[in-house]
């Protein structure tokens, strides 16, 4: 298995342990202070990974597009997330990653075309972006760690 993959799916399997005392409605919460919430952080992990990976390699998204427009780069929560959405975003942590790994193999991201990201990282190859994956990922691991601290006293 390659270094990077399993890195993201063992961060992933961290974040589901993690989660796994959360309610519904702690998931949904936003404390103060903060811009989002739990649920959105860990829908925006799936969709993030699919633009990097798929949208920027011109491919289709293996999400719904309406999944990936509400959790894309600079969204916010919008609305409560129900508990179904919720174990939808939790089957979609695994199974994106799964579905990537299998796409990698088969070389679907032949044509990866060069950017910069917004923490100025230029990624040249799909390589190069799952280079940078687990560096988002952690970001984000540490601010649903923080929002879970919040959460769990308040």
């Amino acid at each position: 298995m390659n270094k990077q993959i399993e890195s993201l799916k063992a961060t992933r399997n961290f974040l589901l342990g993690l989660i796994a005392d959360l309610s519904v409605e702690e998931l949904n919460k936003i404390p103060h202070g903060f811009n989002n919430n739990i649920i959105w952080n860990l829908a925006h992990l799936i969709a993030s990974q699919q633009g990097v990976c798929y949208k920027r390699a011109g491919l289709n998204l293996t999400i719904e597009e309406s999944f990936f427009t509400a959790y894309k780069p600079d969204t916010k929560p919008e609305s409560f997330v129900e508990h179904r959405e919720v174990e939808r975003v939790k089957e979609l942590l695994v199974s994106t990653i799964d579905g990537f790994e299998a796409d990698l193999k088969k070389g679907l991201f032949r044509d990866y075309p060069s950017w910069t990201t917004r923490y100025g990282v230029e990624l040249n190859t799909i390589d190069d972006a799952l280079t940078f994956l687990p560096f988002h990922e952690g970001l984000h691991l540490g601010y649903i760690m923080a929002l879970k601290r919040v959460v769990k006293n308040s």
